[in-house]
């Protein structure tokens, strides 16, 4: 075996450092919102989802890549190639729909601010990802299923199902994934902010029940963080799409690592969230407190005020 390049060892070294950082950054979330037992909102349920979507990705998808940056080639078979392929897209599209979930509760917390709680359960929103997990692994799997291999991407050493000879399928699949989450998180961001412009104006509404439950949702810092997150989301996948249009229109340009680099910008967005929950998040601030002091203090009783309960609770 010939001694890996510099080069070789640079890129297997950073994805090491992204797998390790997308898994403990989403297991420190996983663990503190399920630590937590303080009053908690819903999203907290679809951020879990997305966390646990990202914790999967940096356990059962990265480790893959680092061996085979350093040699430059697939060394664990055709068999574990599909499968890495498959869960690629099936985790990546279970964030898409999850996104999707998210935008719609903070429409609805806008839209219907006095039966926000009665819509939006904590039951029917577990449900929700239920059944989001099972159907997306199972509009995903045709292309594990069938006698095509799988390629491996030598530059960014990541192993893809070949969906080349699947187009019809492709395409609908890209249309049902793609074409409701992003019209949707379109719209509904659109009117949150829209009605938060809207109240700063002064605008009337006679309802004093109603404008105070919507004052109140409004005020939420849920709308900023769940956009921002949104935001990063597409931002870190954006370079890659767009390298993958003008490469199909005018042939893959000749910089070296641009191909590497703007893959694994998108992967490491699943590191970017823990940052955004810990900078606009009061409640997961809270709670990574309490589960510090959980860790740290277990020999001392957490004061109430922590857990959101008053001292005659």
């Amino acid at each position: 075996m010939e001694e890996p390049s510099l080069e070789a060892l640079m890129q297997a070294s950073l994805i090491f450092v992204v797998g390790v950082a997308i898994i403990l950054s989403n297991l420190f979330i996983i663990v503190t919102y399920l630590n937590f037992r303080g009053p908690s909102e819903v999203i907290n349920y679809y951020l879990l989802s997305l966390a646990s979507a990202d914790l999967l990705f940096g356990l059962l998808v990265v480790p893959f890549s680092v061996y085979p940056a350093l040699v430059g080639r697939w060394v664990y078979g055709d068999i574990v190639c599909r499968l890495v392929g498959y869960l690629e897209v099936t985790l990546w599209a279970i964030s898409v729909y999850t996104f999707m979930w998210i935008s719609v509760d903070r429409y609805l917390a806008i839209r219907k601010p006095l039966r926000y709680e009665t819509v939006q359960t904590k039951t029917r929103c577990q449900c929700w990802m239920v059944f989001t997990w099972i159907s997306v692994a199972m509009m995903c799997c045709p292309p594990l299923l069938g006698f095509n291999k799988p390629i491996f991407d030598r530059e960014a050493f990541i192993c893809m199902l070949d969906w080349g000879n699947m187009a019809a399928y492709t395409v609908t699949l890209s249309i049902l994934v793609l074409g409701p989450s992003v019209i949707t998180i379109v719209y509904t961001y659109f009117y949150v902010f829209s009605v938060k412009m809207r109240m700063k104006s002064g605008v009337l509404i006679h309802d004093k029940e109603y404008a105070t439950a919507l004052s109140e949702n409004l005020s939420n810092p849920s709308h900023n963080m769940s956009f921002v997150l949104v935001l990063i989301f597409w931002l870190s996948w954006a370079p890659c799409a767009g390298l993958r249009i003008y490469t199909l229109l005018y042939g893959p340009p000749q910089v070296p690592f641009l191909h590497f680099a703007v893959v694994w910008l998108g992967i490491a967005n699943s590191f970017w969230k823990v940052i955004v929950l810990c900078t606009l998040s009061p409640q997961f601030r809270l709670a990574a407190r309490v589960l510090c002091l959980t860790v740290f203090c277990r020999h001392r009783r957490l004061p109430p005020e922590l857990l959101g309960l008053d001292d005659d609770d």
